[in-house]
């Protein structure tokens, strides 16, 4: 394995490199905003607004901002977050609606790497026009960052601009990670950036790429300088004691499985225990007085939340980094990880 350089070192020699001149860097990932929840989403916006200071940085996304139909929500063009440029493109079309069987197909009938290619265009997004913008800014980008495996525009984006192109692929033990279209992808970039040790173990056994360069390196947490779990509990009329779950309310999430042993506890102990939610719901909340789900909230709330909780509770099996573990842990919340998360367990 190589040295394993902070990215903040390898942008400054690449400054130096260029008479003090900023490199420009394009960050490509599947969707991008305030609005939009996602721990991979989450950690590109983070990485594009701490590289601000160092490099002239451009995102490449679509308008969608849900994952499960890619909808065209956002404006196309220009804009701006947090001093980041962003440009969106719309989704050529929506999430097909068997989505769940050709799935099923790939990853269980017998089928070819053609079949492959069309899964990953058929489940997206898939953005004729950021594959244009892609190609377009290879002339003027000194460095692109895709962010996510998975999806179609680092899939059929990233070979466009291998030799100038990271990978960072929040790769999960999960069966989409051995298809064959994804070997080759693997193979690809000038670098791969993983998030923690078994992320990259767990790859490089998978694909047999150890000889891309690669290094570990997380992403930089910032924390309001103001959280007040009192003005929480206010905001919001919680009091006692909570579990707090922050993400994607899904069944992807193994949310299902904490309302279950959550609602098995409660039922057999005498306590006053609830558990609050925040995120998006993408699957029915049980209809309890001791689960509360608070929906979409502003990262202040978000901090005040995590302050007040008795623990995190963070149930996902298939995690490459979970932020919210860090962001728990610096405001001095223990949390509690389900023990089939290589990926959890490492980073307790």
């Amino acid at each position: 394995m190589l040295k394993s350089p902070r990215v903040d070192d390898l942008l400054v020699s690449a400054i130096h490199q260029e008479g003090m001149k900023k490199p420009s860097i394009t960050i490509v990932v599947q969707r991008y905003g305030n609005e939009v929840s996602g721990g991979a989403e989450f950690f590109a916006r983070l990485l594009a607004e701490h590289l601000t200071s160092i490099a002239n940085i451009r995102v490449l996304t679509t308008c969608a901002i849900d994952y499960h139909t890619w909808a065209n929500e956002y404006e196309p063009g220009v804009s701006s977050v947090n001093g980041v440029t962003i440009e969106r493109f719309l989704v050529d079309y929506k999430r097909e609606r068997n989505a769940a069987e050709h799935t099923s197909y790939i990853l269980h009938k017998a089928h070819t790497l053609f079949d492959e290619y069309d899964w990953v265009r058929a489940q997206g997004p898939y953005s004729t026009g950021l594959f244009e913008a892609i190609r377009s800014a290879y002339a003027t980008t000194d460095l692109f960052i895709f962010v996510t495996y998975l999806y179609a525009p680092t899939v059929f984006g990233l070979p466009l601009v291998a030799d100038k192109a990271v990978l960072i692929p929040h790769a999960h033990d999960e069966p989409f990670l051995r298809l064959g279209v994804m070997r080759q992808l693997f193979h690809a970039p000038q670098a791969i950036i993983y998030n923690v040790e078994p992320e990259m173990a767990l790859v490089q056994a998978t694909m047999r790429n150890g000889y891309v360069p690669h290094f570990v390196a997380g992403v930089g947490i910032d924390i309001p300088r103001d959280v007040d779990p009192a003005r929480f509990r206010a905001k919001f009329d919680i009091d006692g004691d909570f579990l707090l779950y922050v993400g994607r309310i899904d069944s992807g999430k193994n949310v299902n499985e904490l309302f279950e042993h959550f609602a098995r506890f409660r039922d057999e102990n005498e306590d006053n225990l609830k558990l609050v939610l925040i995120g998006k719901a993408h699957i029915p909340v049980p209809d309890r007085p001791d689960i509360v789900s608070l929906g979409f909230v502003s990262e202040e709330d978000k901090f005040d939340a995590l302050a007040a909780a008795s623990a995190l509770v963070q149930p996902s099996k298939y995690e490459s980094l979970s932020l919210v573990a860090l962001e728990s842990w610096l405001v001095e919340t223990p949390i509690l990880v389900i023990g089939r998360s290589a990926v959890l367990k490492y980073q307790c």
